[in-house]
């Protein structure tokens, strides 16, 4: 493309001088030859040009980079230089820094929350319309360092794999989840104790007319939220390293271990459920489920087959879980006898 270039200029500028020639003012020749003298140093300027961008480009190539996206915002994660971190030379530690680094941008780290969410459950107010939770969210980590290894050859984009899972209820459900009581389980308290009495009943109304959909993770520690003077929870007895101590949100093991004999008797999967360290009077021993925010909690999936309902009753000294469910689905939930 370049000598056609070079050809066809010299052709116009071959008539420019044949028509000069033919001319008899001199001054006219001499300032057509200089413009000609121009134009073939500006060719030989860009030719020179172009020659060294093509050198450059031979050889300093681009790196190849792995750009990973946020796929909800679509903006940029992390920008990731696989040759710098081994890829090519030692692919192993290169994908022992990518699961570091995976699990870290899942679960977070001390200054960083991580994409991973816990379900918060949506629930019914007084009025019977819903307050929305959140949906649980899951960042598949090691789906995310296949991807990353797999455009680490020729670079690119990848975005996030985030697994978003809403409560699996439906809407016209709301209305008849509170049918039927399909388990119950009551738990007795001293009236006196105002302090462990008031940490009861305020977790308690925490997970009052929470909806627990087919498939959902219940955390409690999630559901009630932290358990301290900021929230109205008072000093009380509690159990710390086979120890009664005095402490803040003292009581509300009362309401999980409750809340677990009630949804024990259908047919649900823990995910996670601990004794307390030493035996505790207002449940059988082994039926007791602990719970510290920020620590340990009482997890269960619903694999009851059906959504529920859970509601509370906070008596004079008693507190009653119920589990509710619609009329429609009594006979399709599974009990823990089946």
């Amino acid at each position: 493309m370049a000598m056609r270039r070079c050809v066809f200029m010299l052709l116009v500028i071959g008539s420019l001088i044949g028509l000069a020639g033919c001319s008899a003012d001199k001054a006219k020749e001499q300032k057509l030859e200089k413009k000609v003298t121009e134009l073939e140093k500006q060719l030989e300027k860009k030719q020179q040009e172009k020659a060294a961008k093509e050198d450059k480009e031979t050889e300093e190539p681009k790196p190849i980079v792995v750009n990973v996206l946020d796929p909800s915002t679509k903006s940029s994660i992390k920008v990731i230089n696989p040759v710098e971190l081994g890829f090519g030379s030692d692919n192993e530690k290169y994908k022992q820094e990518l699961d570091k680094w995976a699990r870290e941008l899942a679960v977070g780290t001390e200054t960083t929350p991580g994409y991973d969410q816990r379900m918060i459950p949506d629930r019914i107010d007084a009025s019977g319309n819903v307050i929305k939770g959140k949906p649980r969210v899951i960042l598949e980590e090691a789906e995310l360092v296949t991807k990353v290894l797999e455009a680490s050859v020729k670079g690119g984009d990848v975005y996030l794999p985030l697994y978003i899972t809403e409560s699996g209820y439906k809407p016209e459900d709301v209305a008849f989840l509170d049918d039927v009581v399909v388990a119950s389980f009551t738990t007795t308290f001293d009236p006196s104790i105002t302090g462990r009495n008031k940490n009861i009943e305020l977790s308690a109304q925490a997970i009052q007319n929470v909806i627990v959909g087919t498939g959902d993770i219940f955390s409690f520690n999630t559901t009630v939220g932290p358990s301290d003077a900021e929230h109205g929870y008072q000093p009380a007895q509690e159990i710390v390293n086979k120890k009664v101590v005095m402490g803040i949100g003292g009581g509300i093991c009362q309401t999980s271990s409750t809340l677990f004999n009630a949804v024990d008797q259908l047919a649900v999967e823990y995910i996670e459920w601990h004794h307390h360290s030493l035996t505790i009077g207002y449940v059988p021993p082994g039926r007791d489920a602990t719970v510290s925010y920020g620590g340990l909690d009482f997890r269960f999936q619903n694999t009851a087959g059906v959504p529920f309902l859970i509601q509370t009753i906070y008596g004079k000294n008693t507190l009653t879980v119920e589990v509710r469910t619609s009329a429609a689905y009594q006979s399709l939930l599974k009990k823990r006898s089946e």
